[in-house]
C-alpha cells in the first residue's frame, strides 16, 4: 500500500493494528472466512504438527453451521475473532445493518477482536466498533484467494513477508484451499528454520497499543 494510503489510514483509523514492532521474531498467522469442512481441520493438523498457534477470524454464519469445527479451533489453543456474521462489505452496507451483523456474530464468537471483511470500514463504523473490539488488519496478504495466483506464487509472496512482527492472512476456504495447503507447511518450516515464533494475536490491546505500519494491500 502506498504512502498516501498509509497516512490516510493512520489519520482516519489510528487504533487499527497492521503489524507489531520488529524487536521480537514473532509472526502472526491469521485465517479468514472459515470454518470450512475439509479445510479448517487440515489447517489445524498442520498447526498441531508444527506446534504453532494462530488466529482464526471466523464468519458467524459458518460458525453456526459448523460448531464442531469452531470447537476444534478453540480446543487447539487458537484464538478466534469476529469477521462479521455474513461477510458484509463495510463501504457498501448501511451503518445499522453492518453493526447488527457484527453483533450477531458476537453471539457465537465471544472474543473481542474484529477484522472487517475485505479490510473495509467507514469512519463511522470504525468509531462505533473500536470501543468494543481490538481491530486488526494485516501486514501482507498471501493472495491464496486469487484465481490467478498459483500455489508456488502464493508461497513466494508469503515468504517475501516473513519479517518480524508481520500479520499474515490466509483463508481457510475451498476457493483458497489448493494454495493454502501447499503454502502453509512450507511457510511455517521456513519461519521455524529462521528462528521465528508463531503467535496468536493479543485479544485485548486497547490499553497497550503500538504505532504500527499499514497493511500491504486490501
Amino acid at each position: 500500500m502506498n504512502l498516501k494510503v498509509n497516512q490516510l489510514n493512520k489519520l482516519f483509523f489510528p487504533d487499527i493494528v497492521y503489524r507489531f514492532p520488529e524487536n521480537e521474531k514473532n509472526i502472526y498467522l491469521t485465517f479468514d472466512d472459515g470454518p470450512t469442512p475439509g479445510i479448517t481441520s487440515q489447517v489445524l493438523a498442520f498447526l498441531l504438527e508444527y506446534n504453532v498457534k494462530a488466529t482464526f477470524f471466523c464468519r458467524g454464519d459458518k460458525v453456526k453451521q459448523h460448531p464442531h469445527l469452531y470447537k476444534k479451533i478453540t480446543e487447539g489453543g487458537h484464538i478466534t475473532g469476529n469477521h462479521g456474521y455474513s461477510h458484509l462489505h463495510g463501504w457498501y452496507t448501511p451503518f445499522e445493518i453492518y453493526l447488527n451483523d457484527c453483533k450477531k456474530a458476537s453471539e457465537v464468537i465471544k472474543n473481542q477482536i474484529f477484522r472487517p471483511p475485505y479490510g473495509k470500514l467507514t469512519p463511522k463504523q470504525y468509531q462505533s466498533l473500536k470501543s468494543d473490539f481490538s481491530i486488526y488488519l494485516w501486514s501482507a496478504l498471501s493472495w491464496d484467494f486469487h484465481p490467478w495466483v498459483s500455489p508456488k506464487m502464493c508461497l513466494w509472496y508469503s515468504l517475501k513477508y516473513l519479517l518480524p512482527g508481520n500479520i499474515i492472512v490466509f483463508h481457510d476456504t475451498s476457493k483458497a484451499s489448493s494454495k493454502l495447503l501447499y503454502t502453509l507447511p512450507r511457510f511455517i518450516e521456513a519461519g521455524i528454520s529462521k528462528g521465528y515464533q508463531f503467535s496468536s494475536l493479543p485479544v485485548n490491546i486497547k490499553n497497550d497499543r503500538e504505532d504500527t505500519a499499514v497493511c500491504e494491500d486490501s
